[in-house]
């Protein structure tokens, strides 16, 4: 199981620790964030203690609302819960009796000037990707024309120079060497670096280079969503489907099932070009054409 503390969250959002400073070592293990309402009003039977608990706008005004003994006993049922810390959103005060229960039950205290609905929107994305289950796997990764692409292949069959070739075409290098994958939820795959490899990608006889100084911001993408497989081979005579429409190939990272494909490398075959045609190809099946139907209607139609 993935995790991260709350130290991490403290550093990513700029938050203000408002109390329990010397706990911000505890782990955070869920992905999403939780805003106690019910809990408020005395109804436990569902409440997610695992998670970061939200307090705003609608939360605090109740609390203020009520007596000193009524507030007690309500903010007192919750903390018993030890969730890994509470976040006030909108810059919001008069949080003196809060900042007495989270540091009695050593929970930490913090605040943000950011409203509620947009803040619940960028924590749960962080930590949507920074939880995600994830592997590491060998090879290129590059965004061609909006779509995901992992080069595969054995050691300096030329997935570094054909990603070189696609970023001179315009495209974009997410990864070099080690590709992070991170499963966001179970229809998607998203790729990224290792961050020790950001920017750079080896080339034989060339060296180390960094894409981004040597063509531009517009030459590195920090992740994308993974859609396409292709993996380089050496030629093999007699080996190569020549059918106007292959058979659909997949291949599983972290369970989900990716498109492959399969290019043999030959002297004078367009490798990067290939791979731009199996990317927009797989766009245009998204979007409900295929070209083998249009041809077979062509077809058709001039034998009626």
């Amino acid at each position: 199981m993935r995790m991260i503390t709350v130290e991490h969250l403290i550093k990513r959002f700029g938050l203000e620790i408002l109390a329990g400073s010397s706990y911000t070592g505890r782990n955070l293990i869920k992905s999403r964030v939780h805003r106690p309402g019910l809990e408020f009003v005395g109804y436990f039977d569902f409440f997610p203690m695992e998670q970061i608990q939200i307090l705003g706008k609608k939360e605090i005004n109740y609390l203020h609302s009520l007596s000193e003994e009524e507030r007690n006993l309500r903010i007192g049922n919750v903390v018993k819960y030890h969730p890994p810390c509470f976040i006030v959103t909108s810059n919001q005060e008069g949080l003196k009796y809060l900042r007495k229960y989270c540091e009695e039950e050593q929970i930490p205290l913090l605040r943000t000037s950011v409203a509620t609905t947009k803040f619940l929107d960028l924590v749960d994305a962080f930590l949507g990707k920074a939880l995600a289950p994830e592997i590491t796997i060998h090879g290129v990764c590059v965004n061609v024309s909006g779509i995901g692409v992992i080069i595969r292949g054995k050691s300096g069959v030329g997935k570094s120079e054909t990603a070189h070739t696609l970023i001179q075409r315009g495209h974009r290098l997410v990864a070099d060497d080690v590709i992070v994958l991170k499963k966001i939820n179970p229809e998607t795959i998203l790729a990224t670096h290792d961050e020790k490899t950001k920017e750079f990608i080896a080339l034989r006889s060339v060296g180390l280079i960094n894409v981004s100084r040597l063509y531009g911001r517009s030459a590195f993408q920090d992740e994308t969503r993974l859609v396409l497989d292709i993996e380089l081979t050496k030629w093999q005579d007699q080996a190569l489907n020549n059918d106007l429409e292959l058979e659909p190939k997949f291949v599983n990272y972290l369970e989900v099932p990716i498109p492959h494909i399969e290019i043999q490398l030959q002297p004078g075959r367009d490798v990067a070009g290939l791979i731009e045609a199996a990317a927009n190809n797989w766009y245009l099946r998204q979007q409900g054409y295929s070209a083998m139907e249009d041809f077979m209607q062509r077809l058709q139609s001039h034998t009626e």
